[in-house]
């Protein structure tokens, strides 16, 4: 089996907050009449670039054109040595990758007829608990409106949340105060999470200053690749530490350095399936613990991550995956499914990720390109159509 095209295609679907995000749809084509699909995720990040999606396209094709679908680690060498590592959270090649490798493994599991999950290593977990997130707080009167969000989705049986905290402690500090008030146990609150934005000694007070209510573990509490700063701020703290992987040099400095409890493993930000199982296997080996992050991917993206947890034996954190339940629609025929505050993971029988595009909604969400036009630092930040400064 060869691959013959690559097709690529850009979405804009509107989160519940309001914000619009983009996504590029990948089809890989063979010459046996089977096709892959994978969704490189969520490029509305810092820094505000983006690649030209039809060069992209033609990069993609002299890479992959003529290739065999199954010589994944000879293609992702290949993808890799064309989008390198960067050291950097929202590296685009990282975002590249991911949707390639998402789509071999999709192709590569449909032409076996076996599921992305046996590809991976096999089935360990029929579900796993995920968190919904509670976006950062700019001003007070938004603690209301996030109660609120926990209300409503505890109702749908999400009962762990994850706060992006930091911005404005008063009222992080309110929120926590009321959703202990009016749900008690009945919430946990899975994490602060700070996002990089403050140094770690301006993250340690923070973090004691909202020690008095109850949450699990902390989340990247120092500057991008401040692996001292992360040490620092693990032994000063109580809680357990995690950390995003985006680079396996990265990885690598965090483990040396002892700067982390939990590594935060997403394909999106360390570049595709296959490599998210190097890093997942090599927190295993150094004895820490993971969490499956998320950028917060479409239904494609996130079934992907639901096969990757299906097979993990060190998932030991509540995870992060709930894209699809932000977003007004999908452009899928069948969303993936959640029960209860789990991730269903796709069953034993699924062909590849077992996800089918839905081709009006491709169409109803198409964009032009990646351009920004007039979204502001704030939105970026915050997810939301929100224009307060």
């Amino acid at each position: 089996m060869k691959l013959t095209d690559v097709s690529l295609t850009v979405v804009g679907v509107p989160r519940h907050t309001g914000f619009v995000n983009k996504h590029i749809i990948v089809r890989l084509y063979t010459d046996e009449g089977v096709t892959g699909i994978g969704e490189m995720s969520d490029f509305s990040h810092l820094p505000r670039y983006a690649p030209d999606v039809k060069d992209l396209e033609k990069v993609l094709e002299q890479i992959l054109i003529g290739k065999n679908p199954f010589d994944l680690a000879l293609i992702n060498k290949e993808l890799l040595d064309n989008f390198p590592e960067a050291m950097y959270y929202y590296e685009k090649g990282s975002f590249i990758r991911n949707g390639v490798d998402n789509a071999l493994h999709d192709l590569c599991g449909k032409y076996l007829g076996v599921s992305v999950a046996e590809l991976l290593g096999g089935k360990y977990h029929d579900k796993f608990k995920v968190c919904y997130p509670i976006f950062r707080h700019r001003f007070m009167e938004e603690v209301e409106e996030n109660v609120e969000v926990v209300r409503k989705r505890l109702a749908e049986g999400f009962d762990v949340f994850r706060l992006y905290a930091g911005k404005n402690v008063e009222a992080d500090a309110a929120f926590l105060a009321a959703v202990e008030k009016e749900f008690g146990s009945k919430v946990t609150i899975k994490s602060l999470d700070f996002s990089h934005l403050l140094d770690w000694k301006e993250a340690a007070r923070v973090v004691k200053r909202l020690s008095r209510y109850h949450f699990e573990l902390v989340e990247s509490p120092a500057y991008p690749n401040d692996f001292e700063g992360l040490r620092h701020f693990r032994h000063k703290i109580d809680h357990p530490v995690s950390e995003h992987v985006w680079s396996f040099r990265q990885q690598f400095e965090m483990i040396k350095q002892e700067s982390v409890d939990i590594f935060n493993v997403s394909p999106i930000f360390i570049g595709g399936l296959s490599s998210a199982k190097k890093a997942i296997a090599a927190a295993d080996v150094a004895k820490k613990s993971c969490l499956l992050g998320t950028t917060q991917e479409l239904s494609i993206g996130t079934a992907a991550m639901a096969h990757l947890g299906s097979t993990m034996t060190n998932l030991n954190y509540t995870s992060d995956p709930t894209g699809p339940e932000l977003y007004i629609d999908d452009v899928v025929t069948e969303k993936i499914s959640y029960q209860d505050g789990y991730l269903i993971t796709p069953p034993r029988d699924t062909a590849g990720l077992g996800i089918e595009l839905d081709e009006k909604k491709v169409e109803q969400f198409t964009l032009p390109d990646l351009s920004w036009n007039d979204v502001t630092v704030h939105q970026l930040q915050d997810r939301t159509a929100d224009t307060k400064s």
